[in-house]
């Protein structure tokens, strides 16, 4: 004997349409913004990456669009692949955390084969005790922090230039999720002093909705014992994390804090202006962000337009209380942050800047 087939509640069917209707919106957003995609110029560049996959991955894929010719390579071995493959320069991403010992012996080597070299810095400003010996070995200095731009000039680099993070829409883009990942309010990311403080304030308004708080160190909070049903411990995956956003009625991004110590390395006490990579991803995704306010996010993004924005925890309650009772206002919010995050804030509409600096050197 079959099992009959259970049948779909009003409530199911309502929560379908309204998830079809708003992913039909996001794909009309995804046909008419198209990624911008210039000229592919002849040129020969290798890549040095980090190990952050969202971020290697956007800039492997957008360069293998761009130019005629590119080679990888790891951190251990920059020297003997550029000196085999003689590349017209060599991009190095961030140049901390995984990179060996010699690595700047090997940058000063690969300059006296007379091979142009590159260094995007995208964990600005927090790891400047490093940075500020780092940068001086390069041609070329990008940074995505706004304020780390004159600290490197007044260190004596002549090159220094401000590129902003993006995305890669081909990891990060709105998609039907199971139940698994469909939740009111996501958080992922470690747990700063910042973000524990904040989270401890909300315990309260947080019980009883259906809440992920993803990411480590979260056994730092004081409210653990009455948040940790929401904690997923441990790192995310970006694949993952994407399916959480796209599943998501609302997320929040909290920028980490800048000070020295409190997890960073910023022995120069540079302030943080410019905004993160989640700040992108979130809206790539086509769910609305609740984000605190950095100096540059006005310049990328639309507050009160693309998404919107809290300077506390009680205006950060009060938004989610909100918007979580507003569904069609949430999701105008997430429409138009995936537009504009297409439109102006891919890794192939960012990169060709970089493209045109340092292949004016070659």
């Amino acid at each position: 004997m079959r099992a009959k087939k259970r049948k779909a509640r009003p409530r199911e069917y309502r929560d379908g349409y309204k998830d079809g209707y708003h992913l039909g919106m996001c794909e009309a957003v995804q046909r008419l913004n198209p990624p911008v995609v210039g000229v592919c110029r002849p040129f020969k560049l290798m890549y040095v990456p980090q190990g952050f996959e969202a971020i290697d991955t956007g800039v492997a894929e957008a360069l293998g669009q761009l130019i005629s010719e590119l080679v990888f390579s790891t951190p251990e071995t920059m020297l003997e692949t550029a000196a085999r493959e003689k590349p017209q320069a060599v991009l190095v991403m961030n140049g901390l955390h995984t990179f060996p010992g010699n690595h700047l012996e090997q940058v000063d080597e690969i300059r006296r084969l007379g091979i142009t070299t590159a260094i995007w810095f995208v964990d600005d400003p927090y790891f400047t005790e490093d940075t500020s010996t780092i940068c001086s070995h390069y041609n070329h200095v990008f940074t995505h922090e706004l304020g780390c731009v004159e600290f490197y000039r007044a260190l004596g680099v002549e090159s220094v230039h401000y590129l902003p993070l993006c995305v890669n829409p081909a990891m990060f883009h709105p998609r039907r999720t199971g139940p698994q990942y469909q939740y009111d309010i996501v958080f992922i990311g470690n747990a700063f002093y910042n973000r524990t403080e904040l989270f401890d304030k909300l315990a309260p308004f947080l019980q009883g909705k259906k809440v992920l708080i993803a990411g480590g160190f979260w056994e730092r909070l004081s409210a653990y014992e009455q948040l940790s049903p929401f904690i997923k411990n441990g790192f995310i995956p970006p694949e993952e994390t994407a399916n959480y956003y796209s599943g998501a009625k609302l997320v929040i991004n909290i920028h980490r804090p800048w000070g020295a110590g409190q997890d960073n390395r910023n022995s120069f006490a540079l302030p943080s202006r410019s905004i993160n990579p989640r700040t992108y991803e979130i809206s790539a995704c086509g769910t609305m962000q609740l984000t605190d306010v950095r100096e540059d996010l006005g310049n990328f993004y639309r507050p009160g337009y693309d998404l919107d924005t809290f300077g506390s925890a009680e205006e950060l309650q009060q938004k989610m209380d909100y918007y979580l009772k507003h569904e069609k206002e949430r999701r105008l919010y997430a429409v138009r942050g995936l537009h504009t995050t297409l439109r102006h804030h891919t890794f192939t509409a960012r990169l060709p800047h970089l493209l045109n600096i340092i292949g004016a050197q070659v």
